[in-house]
């Protein structure tokens, strides 16, 4: 017999998962939970989700909906999906042909990504950057290509790009670009003349549009959510992802989507069938009750959350942070250069530890963790009560 321990060591593990770390935010979230901290990291709300919904998926279950859905996704869900998209964005979809539903919009996302990659293919990503973008990316055997969005220079100004730098991204190896808008972290909602000419970049390199658009009805100040789908000459090089997680605070029920036209949505539903097999089949039936809720739901989402952020900034402001107002999303990233901390880990660390808030290092969301080294951001997803009991524990900042 071979003696096991004369033999070389076998590496078990892939290389691809020396490039990331885990999720910053979600351990964000356990350190809030070990240290009794109010949670203004993770961006799920802790209020009700509204009661409809919640009833039509009790409705779901008790009428043993309860097995295997049709593997792409429910039909009813398909078709509310299908009926929305031309609601909201004026596009035509077959939903037998061009939805997917997903685990999700993170597993649409991978799913999609891992459907359209081949090893040195390159993606087009803006940071700062939803941390899940540069793994998936790499997962996939894509190379990820960072494009700078840069803070306003006052608290009221847009985040922009260069277009210099976002055209010398695109060349011959450039399979996608993944856009985030309404985004995450930044707030920013990318205007019609940015997106036409993202646009033009894709239809001269012969590129991909992977679009994230799960924040789509949170928008502030009159901005305006545009689908990439719906701009001329993008309806069969988009991927459009979304999903029920923000839309109706339901960010435990894992239900998203990936819109594509036929000849992609094949190749996703190839990836999503043996990477997850399918969503959960009464979240699906709830899903489709929700995509039904009236037009007044979403102006009261998109009021209710406004009011919110306009709750939170003023007391990040008095605490001593730079804040950026988010036109878009729950989310208000800062800079934290007054406080004199060597970085933004060791920030978050002591407003967890010792001040009882968590926020998320800004690093998080860069590929090269020095230029967040001096921001950080929060949530406003919570109840008016969580915000004031936060904007109570940073008055300690202040006292500092």
């Amino acid at each position: 017999m071979a003696d096991a321990t004369s033999a070389p060591p076998k590496h078990f593990l892939s290389a691809r998962v020396e490039h990331f770390t885990e999720s910053v935010i979600r351990e964000m979230t356990r350190q809030a939970m070990l240290h009794g901290a109010v949670n203004l990291a993770q961006g799920f709300p802790d209020f009700p989700a509204p009661p409809e919904i919640k009833q039509a998926a009790q409705h779901a279950v008790a009428r043993d909906i309860n097995q295997y859905a049709i593997t792409w996704g429910a039909k009813n869900l398909r078709n509310a999906i299908a009926r929305q998209m031309k609601a909201w964005q004026g596009i035509e979809l077959d939903p037998e042909k061009e939805v997917t539903v997903c685990c999700g919009s993170t597993e649409a996302m991978i799913s999609t990504l891992l459907a359209v990659c081949n090893a040195g293919d390159e993606v087009v990503i803006f940071e700062p950057f939803y941390e899940n973008y540069g793994p998936d990316a790499v997962l996939s055997g894509a190379k990820p290509k960072f494009v700078r969005l840069r803070p306003p220079a006052n608290a009221l100004g847009e985040w922009t790009f260069d277009e210099i730098e976002l055209r010398r991204a695109f060349h011959r190896h450039t399979k996608a670009i993944i856009l985030n808008t309404p985004n995450n972290p930044t707030g920013k909602v990318f205007t019609r003349a940015e997106l036409e000419l993202i646009r033009d970049l894709c239809l001269e390199f012969d590129v991909l549009a992977i679009t994230d658009e799960i924040y789509e009805h949170i928008i502030y100040d009159g901005r305006e959510h545009i689908s990439m789908v719906s701009l001329d000459g993008m309806r069969d090089r988009t991927v459009t992802i979304n999903g029920m997680s923000k839309t109706y605070s339901v960010t435990g029920w894992r239900v998203g989507w990936a819109v594509a036209s036929e000849k992609i949505t094949n190749a996703i539903r190839k990836v999503h069938d043996f990477l997850t097999v399918g969503a959960p089949a009464p979240l699906q039936e709830a899903g489709a009750t929700a995509l039904c809720l009236p037009p007044e739901y979403y102006t009261k989402l998109a009021k209710g959350y406004r009011i919110r952020r306009d709750r939170l900034i003023p007391s990040l402001i008095d605490a001593g942070f730079k804040c950026f107002l988010p036109r878009g999303a729950y989310y208000v990233m800062t800079e934290i250069s007054a406080f004199e901390f060597k970085d933004d880990v060791a920030f978050a660390e002591y407003l967890v530890r010792k001040v009882g808030v968590a926020c998320v290092p800004g690093s998080s969301f860069y590929r090269d963790p020095r230029d967040g080294a001096q921001q950080v951001r929060f949530a406003f997803c919570k109840k008016p009560e969580t915000l004031d009991e936060a904007a109570r524990r940073l008055e300690k900042l202040r006292q500092s």
